[in-house]
């Protein structure tokens, strides 16, 4: 049975840092990454990365948030630095076997979310 399980969210104020982790269990994946959903809005990719280290990333995200990832560990992080209150949102880890795409309804698993929030 295939799991993806985050942890690391929480409340943080504006110019802060978190780092959220991913960790997958079941099988391994060629493209793991982060979406995030804020209220009253559509889920929205934020950063990806493949098993040979390519990564993509939002434009709203790129040099503030670095993706990573341990494939000894199955697991991908998500390094988010100078945080704005518009990043609050559930961020939800998602794994895929193809390469990446941005749309979200292409991603076969989903972990469960972790709320992250930024206070001004």
């Amino acid at each position: 049975q295939v799991q993806l399980v985050e942890s690391g969210g929480g409340l943080v104020q504006a110019g802060g840092s978190l780092r959220l982790s991913c960790v997958a269990s079941g099988r391994t994946f060629n493209t793991m990454g982060w979406f995030r959903q804020a209220p009253g809005k559509e889920r929205e990719f934020v950063a990806a990365m493949s098993s040979g280290g390519s990564s993509n990333y939002a434009n709203s995200v790129k040099g503030r948030f670095t993706i990573s990832r341990d494939s000894a560990k199955n697991t991908v992080y998500l390094q988010m630095n100078s945080l704005k209150p518009e990043d609050t949102a559930v961020y939800s880890c998602a794994a895929r076997q193809g390469l990446w795409i941005p749309a979200w309804s292409h991603w076969e698993y989903w972990g469960q979310g972790t709320q992250v929030t930024v206070s001004s």
